[in-house]
């Protein structure tokens, strides 16, 4: 009798320890960014989270996360819908079609480089504040994946996979909203754009035309195009200064951008600055996806200005409408602003489906 307690005993303690790997010493692999020379270069560390740390188990996790449609109400969209790598992680659409064919109110930003986001505030309007945060919204918002997360969870906990990969990414089966929100910005981590023309021209690797030559002239010019200040120059690689400015898009506002969230009028009309790296395959342009074209965003920052109470100091010729280029100016500032697109991004297969 005592014997056959004894092994009832030793099953129900197997049992409870065969879900959790914790006790067994496992520890997925750790997977640090591979950091390109032309950032490590120019540019300090990324910022990383110190309760998720990447790991080979994890970023596969959260790119099977990415791509499966099991996130939406009804199947039918993923992540990849409105960020699709061909796209350079956007969708080409002016404002992004949920899975009811409604449409959302701005445009779908692009995904790289996200890890060197220092300000740490995601979405156009910052709402967002961590890569792990940004992930929760688009899975329940009613014009996106319109779902709830308990159904989720629920549908990830009872799938023939998920939980074994939960197990092996972060030694639980137990699947949770922030298991899976983390699990999707470590893949979204990994997504780093480093090697478009420009970036080889830096390294030595290649030389520029005298026209994109002359385009860099122009955008570092205070004279001329004036746009390093919001992107950076050369010793910025990111091409942007991830900050909130006001671009002098309209004079009123229909979407308050920053200020929505702040609650601070100062703020209105202020929204992130996209990176410039990846134009040629990223149209359309801007929070609402106004501008179809790399031209129709030149003019607009030619002589195109909008003055409004916000408008950012950094728009200085806003009484003439723009710094006012040239034709010749203005195709000379294209060709630079394309050497800054990565088509091998596009085509990396670590970020495929």
């Amino acid at each position: 009798m005592k014997k056959g307690w004894f092994f009832i005993l030793i099953l129900i303690v197997s049992a409870g320890c065969s879900d959790d790997s914790n006790n067994s010493g496992y520890q997925p692999t750790a997977q640090p960014l591979d950091i390109p020379d032309i950032f490590s270069n120019y540019i300090i560390d990324p910022v990383l989270p110190n309760d998720n740390s990447q790991t080979v188990e994890g970023v596969a996790l959260g790119k099977k996360l990415f791509f499966d449609r099991i996130l939406s109400a009804d199947g039918t969209q993923s992540c990849a819908t409105c960020h699709a790598p061909q796209k350079a992680f956007a969708d080409n659409l002016p404002k992004s079609i949920g899975i009811d064919g409604v449409s959302g109110t701005r445009n779908a930003m692009p995904l790289f480089n996200l890890a060197w986001n220092y300000g740490d505030r995601f979405n156009w309007d910052g709402s967002a504040l961590s890569l792990e945060q940004q992930a929760e919204e688009p899975v329940q918002n009613p014009i996106e994946l319109h779902s709830n997360w308990d159904n989720v969870v629920e549908r990830l906990q009872n799938h023939p996979e998920y939980p074994q990969l939960f197990q092996l990414a972060f030694n639980t089966s137990t699947i949770t909203k922030a298991l899976t929100t983390k699990a999707i910005a470590q893949f979204e981590r990994t997504l780093i754009s480093a090697n478009s023309k420009f970036d080889k021209y830096t390294l030595g690797q290649t030389s520029l035309t005298q026209q994109e030559l002359n385009g860099l002239d122009i955008f570092l010019r205070e004279d001329k195009g004036d746009c390093f200040h919001c992107h950076g120059n050369p010793n910025n690689p990111l091409w942007t200064d991830n900050d909130f400015h006001n671009n002098g898009l309209d004079a009123t506002f229909t979407d308050l951008g920053l200020g929505a969230v702040t609650g601070d009028p100062n703020d209105n009309g202020k929204f992130r600055t996209p990176s410039l790296r990846n134009l040629a395959f990223t149209a359309p342009y801007m929070h609402d996806g106004r501008f179809a074209t790399i031209d129709e965003v030149i003019d607009h920052y030619s002589e195109g200005l909008q003055n409004s109470p916000t408008i950012d100091p950094l728009m200085k010729q806003i009484a003439q409408g723009g710094v006012q280029l040239t034709n010749q100016e203005k195709a000379d500032l294209k060709a630079f602003l394309l050497t800054l697109s990565d088509p091998s991004f596009l085509n990396n297969p670590n970020f495929q489906n």
